[in-house]
């Protein structure tokens, strides 16, 4: 995977109730990675994906690296993601907004 400049790394953070920790790191382990992962290798220019749960905070996060905008705006329609995020919100879950950044810098490989 070459991560260049240019390149866009696209985060979506959810907060959720100290209560719902083990529920929602249970379908991001299972359901959210069963079903994500082959809709992501579908799409196009996807560099890579990490999904992190903080529990102190009660927060998850997805973070994406994709080659350029257009590629990485394809998660907003993405049925599976879409899907999911109904899953969580029933489980209260709060998102805040996606954003997608410019990759200005690198530390060297």
């Amino acid at each position: 995977m070459e991560i260049k400049t240019g390149n866009i790394v696209r985060i979506s953070i959810g907060y959720f109730q100290p209560e719902q920790t083990d529920r929602v790191e249970h379908i991001l382990q299972t359901e959210f990675k069963d079903t994500l992962i082959p809709a992501i290798k579908n799409l196009k220019g996807n560099l890579g994906y990490y999904v992190g749960i903080d529990r102190e905070k009660h927060t998850m996060t997805n973070v994406s690296i994709w080659d350029n905008i257009e590629n990485a705006k394809q998660m907003s329609t993405l049925k599976e993601m879409l899907d999911l995020r109904i899953t969580f919100e029933a489980l209260g879950l709060k998102f805040i907004e996606i954003t997608n950044h410019e990759i200005l810098w690198k530390l060297p490989e």
